[in-house]
């Protein structure tokens, strides 16, 4: 495990060259249950996304980046999703790839996310939907100074069971 002082990571665009990337993560049914969506992707829907991408928050509604370790390998992906204009608010999620976790790599790219929603974008707040059970995610945002802010019942379906939700909110 890495110190985590010696961790650095680089947020980066998606690139055509990261289809691959983008269709496990996407079609990883394990990752279903914490995310917005439990149907596959096809690789000619990534690619027309990462084609068509404007790379503009306004007009897209949602800014996607790869994360990238100091030695340049594709650690994970993290977006902002779900941006509000009118009240200059997103969702935020992070997926770091198996051989990668439990290494400081998401505490980093999200502590970059936030201050690239503050800094560059200009948003008010970021939030997170977290499934109650997923301590590990709570953990992580928690430590990235996002707070509780109401427990959601039964607002997750895994095509079986429900699961409670967490709403976190961090005001930048």
């Amino acid at each position: 495990m890495k110190a985590e002082s010696s961790v650095n990571v680089t947020l980066r665009a998606i690139e055509p060259e990261d289809l691959d990337l983008l269709y496990q993560i996407e079609n990883d049914q394990q990752l279903w249950h914490v995310g917005a969506t439990n149907v596959p992707y096809s690789r000619y829907t990534l690619h027309d996304y990462i084609a068509t991408s404007s790379d503009d928050i306004y007009a897209d509604r949602q800014v996607r980046l790869i994360i990238e370790n100091a030695e340049h390998e594709t650690v994970g992906i993290c977006d902002i999703v779900r941006f509000d204009p009118q009240h200059l608010r997103a969702e935020a999620g992070i997926v770091i790839m198996n051989p990668y976790r439990q290494q400081g790599y998401a505490k980093a790219a999200l502590r970059q996310l936030a201050y690239y929603a503050l800094n560059i974008l200009h948003l008010h707040q970021l939030y997170a939907v977290i499934a109650s059970d997923n301590e590990a995610a709570l953990c992580l945002f928690r430590h990235a100074g996002f707070e509780h802010e109401t427990q959601l019942r039964d607002w997750l379906f895994d095509g079986h069971n429900y699961t409670d939700a967490v709403l976190m909110q961090r005001i930048l």
